[in-house]
This record gives C-alpha cells, structure tokens and sequence, in this order.
C-alpha cells in the first residue's frame, strides 16, 4: 500500500475529488484550510489579508496499483491550473487494520 499526500488550492477541490472518485480511491482524510507555499514559484497561500489564498491537503492511502493513475491525472490537472498550486507526494504504508 502506499500513500498519497496531495496539497492544493482550494479551487481545485473538485477536480481532485473528482480524480480520486474515478480512480477507484474511496478513503481519504482531507484538511479543509492548509497553508503554505511551493518551493520553487507560485504565490503564498496564508489565508491572510496580503496573501488571501489558501490550500487544502488530502492524504489517501491506496493499493499500489491506484498510484500511477492518480498521479498522472494530478499531474495532467497541475499542468493544466499550475497557477492553482498542485503537488503530490507518495510515501510507503506499513501496518493498518
């Protein structure tokens, strides 16, 4: 199994529901308002008065076989909205009920 962190403005919300959906990725656990900002461009997201935007960040754990899907499609919508503010990151899962 593995994990897939994914971080991303608000406006993307749907599209990456919509990813995870067609992907066959049920379980998730999304925080509504994360901030930050990307290491190499792209505007700060600190829900502030200079910086308004905000992010949020989903972390789905999923069958091996799910991961290459899911990414490609993240990485087709980054490339599409890169302004937007989109990554992903996919890290090992041991253990779990």
């Amino acid at each position: 199994m593995k994990a897939i962190f994914i971080v991303f403005g608000q406006t993307l919300n749907e599209p990456v529901l919509d990813i995870l959906d067609s992907e066959g990725v049920r379980g998730f656990t999304r925080w509504e308002e994360t901030f930050g900002r990307g290491s190499y461009k792209g505007e700060p997201h600190y829900g502030s008065h200079a910086w308004p935007t905000k992010n949020s960040s989903i972390l789905a754990v999923v069958q091996d076989y799910q991961v290459d899907g899911v990414m490609n499609r993240l990485r087709s919508l980054n490339q599409k909205a890169e302004a937007q503010g989109l990554n992903a990151f996919v890290w090992p899962i041991e253990g779990g009920l």
